[in-house]
Parts: structure tokens; C-alpha cells; sequence
């Protein structure tokens, strides 16, 4: 079910950027890849992951990118989600 999720997610965020990003789109890619990385695994790992110490910055980059798309400016939304994931992953 978590492959699934993440696979709908990555797929709905690239349709979402290639029809001009769709803010609808994209938010909903969002939700469906933190909810398929949730049941891959596990909400305390999950929780742990996001929330190092080392990680804040990234995180709160890329929370901030799902909520500013959420309230519909998906540019500005989507390159604070890129940056906050290349600092969160690199």
C-alpha cells in the first residue's frame, strides 16, 4: 500500500508540474507521498526522520513548501519543497 501511495503521490506532483502547476494537483501528490512514507515506514520512524535535530532546516522547508501549495502559490510552494528536500536528503 506504501509503494502504491508514493508512486500515485510522485506521479500526481509531476502531472501537477507539467499542467502549469496545478496547485490541486500538487497538494494532493503531497499528501499522497508523506501518507505512502507513513505506511512504508512506520509513523514513529517517519516522525523521527523528519523531526533530527541536524534536520530541522530541511524539514521545515519542506513543511513549508506543502503548506504554502496547500494555500495555492504552488511555485513559490514547490521550490521550498525542492530545497527542503535536497537538504533534508543530501
Amino acid at each position: 500500500i506504501g509503494v502504491g501511495l508514493v508512486g500515485f503521490g510522485l506521479f500526481f506532483i509531476l502531472f501537477g508540474i507539467l499542467l502549469y502547476f496545478d496547485s490541486v494537483l500538487l497538494a494532493f501528490g503531497d499528501i499522497l507521498f508523506l501518507s505512502g512514507l507513513v505506511f512504508i515506514i512506520g509513523f514513529k520512524r517517519t516522525f523521527t526522520f523528519f523531526f533530527q535535530r541536524p534536520k530541522l532546516k530541511g524539514t521545515s522547508f519542506f513543511f513549508g513548501g506543502v503548506l504554502i501549495v496547500l494555500m495555492r502559490w504552488p511555485l513559490l510552494g514547490m521550490l521550498l519543497e525542492a530545497y527542503g528536500f535536497i537538504t533534508l536528503f543530501r
